[in-house]
Order: C-alpha cells, then sequence, then structure tokens
C-alpha cells in the first residue's frame, strides 16, 4: 500500500508544481491547494497506513489494549486542513479583488501595473 500512496503523492506534488507554474492566478491557487493535500497526505504516510481501534485506555489498564491508531499525525493533518482552508479563503478573496481592478487573471498582466 505505501508503494502506492509514494506514487499518488509524487503525482500530485508534480501535478501541484506545474500547476503553480502556470500564468493564471487561478491555477495558482488549485496548485497551492494541490499540494498541502498531498503534504497531508505524506504525513499520513510517513506514520504508517494500519487500521487500528481509537486509542482509549480502558479502565482499569495502563495502556490501551490491542492495535490502535497513532492521534498524532491525525492532529497535524486536521491542523493542516483547517489552515489550508484559511490559505484557500484568503487566495480567492485575493483574486476576486486583483480580478475586479484589474480585469484579467493572468499574472504577466498583474505584473505590468506595478509603477
Amino acid at each position: 500500500m505505501e508503494p502506492l500512496m509514494a506514487i499518488a503523492i509524487g503525482i500530485a506534488y508534480a501535478t501541484a508544481i506545474y500547476m503553480m507554474l502556470r500564468r493564471s492566478i487561478v491555477k495558482l491557487v488549485i496548485g497551492i491547494l494541490l499540494i498541502s493535500n498531498a503534504a497531508n497526505l505524506l504525513v499520513f504516510t510517513a506514520a504508517g497506513l494500519k487500521r487500528g481501534a481509537p486509542p482509549l485506555i480502558p479502565e482499569g489498564a495502563s495502556a490501551p489494549i490491542g492495535d490502535v491508531a497513532d492521534p498524532l499525525p491525525q492532529a497535524l493533518v486536521l491542523t493542516a486542513i483547517v489552515i489550508a482552508f484559511g490559505v484557500l479563503t484568503f487566495s480567492v478573496v485575493l483574486i476576486r479583488r486583483a480580478y475586479l481592478i484589474v480585469k484579467a487573471d493572468d499574472l504577466d498582466q498583474m505584473k505590468d501595473t506595478d509603477t
């Protein structure tokens, strides 16, 4: 399963970098979104892909019984998802404002408006 995930993560990173190098600002934001999702997948894959029970300790025991899922990667990815959503929201508002001023989504045309 890990080699398949490594290939999928590599494809996601390659697609994200390709999209970020395009001239359209909308494709730039799509690339940023893809690269954040690829990073989340990388964290999950590096932590190990295994199914397990929630890490709850039964009453009277000192440790969880059986295989348990590691909660740290899940917490990191959940935080990263929230941050990525905030960045995406800010980017969409910024793109809308820039489009209203410049009337184009081409980054080269936006660079020409600098004084």
